[in-house]
């Protein structure tokens, strides 16, 4: 199917042809929209963002591959053998008490989908990748992170060539767990910038 829509090339964006496809193959019984939305789940919300929160966890609780990851995010990530598409150049970035990293895509959705899975729908609005930008302390806000007026917020952008990806700080409290126990605890979100880890 191709219709032109006055772009180069004159097919239709990606996400309608997905959409009509996907329309089509469930009209025709071939798959159930329930358990793509499962797949589709899994991949957004479990897996994905499963393999970011084992970075973090071996970067609080091992100071030498922490040096590592924030020296060559791509090479510490493989080292837990997390690699692939939208993953070849992650810089990792770190989140302190006074300092505090934010990702976007301003031009689309570029996520490093090795560690954070796929980019949740908020990640691909057009309003959050314009506003954030120009006033992230108050986007912060609106999705629930209260930062100091004395924090230093600083927003990056992610592109077809680098993927970045934060190391959220460490909550307070948690010096008594162990690694496999941190892991739970870290969420996409926080390894976004768009929210902090939290204590137990």
């Amino acid at each position: 199917m191709t219709t032109t829509d006055g772009g180069a090339g004159g097919t239709l964006p990606a996400a309608l042809r997905t959409e009509a496809l996907e329309q089509l193959l469930t009209e025709r019984g071939l798959i159930d929209p329930k358990v793509l939305d499962g797949v589709i789940t899994t991949y957004e919300t479990n897996v994905g963002p499963l393999n970011g929160a084992k970075v973090v966890a071996r970067a609080w609780t091992d100071p030498e591959y922490r040096r590592r990851l924030l020296d060559d995010g791509t090479a510490a990530i493989e080292e837990l053998g997390f690699s692939g598409p939208q993953g070849e150049h992650i810089v990792v970035v770190e989140n302190t008490a006074t300092t505090h990293n934010v990702v976007v895509c301003t031009l689309c959705s570029c996520y490093p989908w090795p560690v954070l899975g796929l980019p949740p729908s908020w990640y691909k609005d057009p309003a959050y990748r314009a506003r954030v930008v120009k006033e992230p302390r108050t986007v912060l806000s609106e999705m629930g992170l209260e930062l100091d007026d004395d924090v230093r917020i600083t927003v990056h952008d992610s592109t077809s060539e680098v993927r970045w990806f934060v190391l959220p700080e460490r909550p307070a409290g948690t010096e008594h767990l162990s690694e496999e126990q941190l892991v739970p605890l870290v969420t996409r979100d926080a390894m976004v910038g768009v929210a902090k880890v939290v204590a137990p």
